[in-house]
């Protein structure tokens, strides 16, 4: 562990070397990276039990096996990602060929966050990795076990490819107060204008993963038991603390009335009659956060849990109804408090999701192909998700971000590897013949004539980017 400038210097010096950039050296970073979690599982294992309560198994399917799996993927396909994509060249540039290569960014700033500390901030880092950066990595103060399991294992595995500034607020000040060539922050909006302030400063790209208010809607079309179980599953993992769990199910009042039962049952069914004692229920991050839960569910009305322990920060799943105007309606509640609100039907639904910010994701529980339209033609979110919350997490192949006030940009399997890359533009024009020289001046009609004729064709050849296309297509399925 270093001071944040000299961490920041180490790494500039690395990336500086020449070394981040061939694909051997990447490949051998995220190996290192997958072996860290594999034979220092217990170790992270043991710290998140201790900064969240979380039971091993949610531990390896959220955090070390989520890591471990992302970074094989980007292993098993990232020499492909990589290759340069050719571009058609137009006649008036011709002879000449074109095409776009993904060349590393540089030194990232991955600022973590304490609800999923590993994933969260181990996750991103290896997409840094995987585009041929090297990484200062800040992991939150608020998990301080996993912190300290990071610093200790991570520069064993990584070296100086990975340097960890541990800390609160001033390390992070004076990480921000350097110069990066990209910042990835996963955290809440106020802070995210702090980065977004100091990355200004010296015109720092940035990816900001923040939070949002996720709707659930549910029609009397859904399997409501099924769905029960699978918006109990998504809101209360983690003791709810989770950035796309369920932060509210809307439906009309004899849904609600006859999915209230069957959530009730799905709660007891995953964490028995008092979650108190079940292994498999999380606490609270902290007193503070702890705090602000109690003041939402005291603020409304409660009509299933609400029993708590300050002293172990214990907070039971609990079902609300809330009234219009209640807190817990006007802000992300990042805790085991499940809203049920009224409406008539999916048109005030997609209104009143629409009234806020926008969500980092949608959830839709209807068999109704019109109200699963309606969804996707008049909301905007990070994701949209049909009958399961939180899973389109597991698919490699789909960007996780926000929109709006719920993030910017994305990342997880090639989005990370274009997130954290420049896509540089590349042309190789031969001396002979120089049909440049069309273009120079002196200008006159003839020349301009020929000008004209040559820029109202600068369309494609036909047929040859169609084909390059189709077999590049069928390259890449075949390493698939």
């Amino acid at each position: 562990m270093h001071t944040p400038a000299a961490a920041v210097a180490r790494s500039r010096e690395l990336f500086d070397s020449g070394v981040s950039r061939p694909l051997a050296w990447r490949l051998e970073q995220l190996g290192n990276l997958r072996r860290m979690l594999a034979e220092r599982r217990e170790d992270f294992a043991g710290a998140l039990l201790s900064d969240l309560g979380k039971h091993r198994s949610e531990s390896q399917l959220t955090e070390i096996g989520f890591v471990a799996a992302e970074t094989a993927h980007l292993e098993r396909h990232l020499a492909a990602w990589l290759r340069a994509r050719r571009v058609d060249v137009p006649l008036a540039v011709q002879p000449g060929r074109a095409w776009t290569e993904l060349t590393p960014l540089g030194v990232v700033l991955v600022i973590g966050t304490w609800n999923y500390p590993v994933q969260l901030t181990l996750a991103p880092l290896a997409g840094a990795l995987a585009a041929g950066n090297t990484v200062v990595l800040k992991p939150s103060e608020h998990a301080p076990a996993t912190s300290a399991a990071l610093v200790r294992w991570l520069p064993d595995y990584l070296g100086g490819a990975a340097e960890v500034v541990a800390g609160g607020i001033p390390e992070t000040k004076s990480l921000l107060a350097e110069r990066f060539d990209h910042i990835f922050f996963t955290g809440g909006q106020d802070a995210a204008r702090v980065v977004m302030r100091a990355a200004a400063e010296h015109l720092t790209p940035v990816t900001l993963e923040l939070g949002g208010r996720c709707p659930a809607f549910v029609d009397r079309t859904a399997d409501l038991a099924t769905t029960a179980g699978r918006i109990a599953w998504g809101r209360f993992m983690n003791a709810g603390q989770t950035c796309v769990a369920p932060d509210y199910v809307l439906a009309a009042p004899e849904v609600l009335d006859a999915l209230e039962p069957l959530l009730v049952d799905a709660i007891t069914a995953m964490f028995g009659k008092d979650p108190a004692s079940s292994a498999s229920y999380g606490r609270i991050v902290d007193d503070r956060h702890f705090e602000r839960i109690a003041e939402l569910a005291d603020g409304s009305t409660v009509v299933h849990g609400g029993q708590r322990d300050p002293g172990s920060r214990y907070f039971a799943p609990t079902l609300l109804r809330p009234a219009p105007g209640d807190a817990v309606l006007g802000e992300e509640i990042f805790g085991p408090l499940l809203p049920l609100v009224p409406v008539t039907g999916r048109d005030e639904a997609i209104r009143m999701i629409n009234s806020g910010s926008k969500p980092l994701a949608v959830y839709v529980f209807s068999k109704d192909d019109g109200v699963r339209s309606a969804f996707a033609a008049e909301t905007s979110s990070g994701a949209l998700a049909y009958g399961a919350p939180a899973a389109h997490l597991t698919v490699p192949g789909l960007p996780f971000g926000g929109v709006g006030g719920s993030g910017i940009g994305a990342y997880h399997g090639e989005h990370s590897v274009r997130t954290f890359s420049h896509e540089r533009a590349a042309l190789d024009k031969p001396m002979w013949p120089d049909t440049l020289r069309l273009a120079y001046p002196p200008y006159g009609t003839a020349k301009d004539k020929v000008l004209t004729a040559l820029l109202s064709f600068a369309g494609r050849v036909p047929g040859r980017a169609k084909d390059r296309d189709a077999r590049d297509r069928r390259a890449k399925g075949r390493e698939s």
